[in-house]
């Protein structure tokens, strides 16, 4: 019996790359996607892999239970959260509409995706679930001189990295395994959608960044970089979140009461 990858976003770029991946790999598929004219270019350039296609919309509630139907109901052994949106400009600019949009799709699709398929991942003792975010979410800290501002999509990753971090802890010996790869620039569509000439950027490949994914998985690696080549730099930032987390009293800190 063949393994089964359910993939959001799969109609280009990541997504696409990731399906392509498991289709050689010898999965059947479940595609998500906005485009069925796209779902159905993939599912007919494959004809050697079963492929369902799922035309749905993430960033509506009607989108995302329709695919949260598919994860309770399907015994996925690869559930990819890779659907996103690319509204990159600051909260003050930023309508109402897209933001509502960008946490949808970045936030609550991802949260109810995996909701939906854990529990079965759990019982049957087997399954991987692969979050998509960027190394934006770790660029918090970098002042008003980094550019372009994007407050609420750098919010959206650090979520999915904190999200992702707790839930495989919360799965540890059961058989599932939870990940989140954090991309840097990849030659895609994301940017071209917006208005963006990344053409003079060096760009990682779609597919590179799905093996770096899927070998970080291998490695045991909750949080992936395929583009960081000192994976110490990581282990450092997570060492820290945990002396600060640690490092909370009740009493409250001196420098508040001088």
């Amino acid at each position: 019996m063949s393994k089964l990858a359910l993939v959001t976003g799969a109609t280009s770029g990541i997504g696409k790359a990731f399906a392509e991946r498991f289709a050689a790999d010898g999965y059947d598929l479940i595609t998500v996607g906005r485009r069925q004219d796209r779902l159905d270019q993939f599912a007919a350039d494959h004809p050697d892999v079963k492929v369902r296609t799922v035309a749905a919309d993430l960033s509506t509630e009607e989108g995302i239970d329709a695919v949260a139907s598919y994860c309770v109901d399907e015994p996925l052994e690869m559930l990819v959260n890779n659907a996103g949106v690319s509204h990159y400009m600051p909260l003050a600019d930023l309508p109402a509409d897209k933001a509502r949009d960008l946490v949808n799709v970045k936030v609550l699709a991802p949260t109810q995706l995996m909701r939906a398929a854990v529990g079965g991942m759990q019982r049957r003792g087997s399954g991987t679930i692969l979050n998509v975010a960027g190394m934006i979410a770790f660029s918090g800290p970098a002042d008003k001189s980094v550019m372009p501002r994007r407050a609420a999509y750098a919010g959206t990753l650090a979520y999915l990295v904190a999200m992702t971090q707790t839930l495989a802890a919360e799965v540890e010996d059961s058989g599932v395994k939870v990940g989140v790869v954090c991309p840097g620039v990849v030659a895609t569509e994301f940017h071209s959608s917006q208005g963006l000439d990344m053409s003079a950027v060096p760009r990682m490949s779609a597919d590179d960044l799905v093996t770096g994914a899927l070998r970080g998985l291998e490695l045991g690696e909750t949080v992936s970089a395929p583009g960081v080549e000192d994976y110490q730099l990581l282990q450092d930032v997570f060492t820290a979140d945990l002396a600060a987390f640690g490092g909370q009293s009740p009493r409250l800190a001196t420098r508040y009461t001088t």
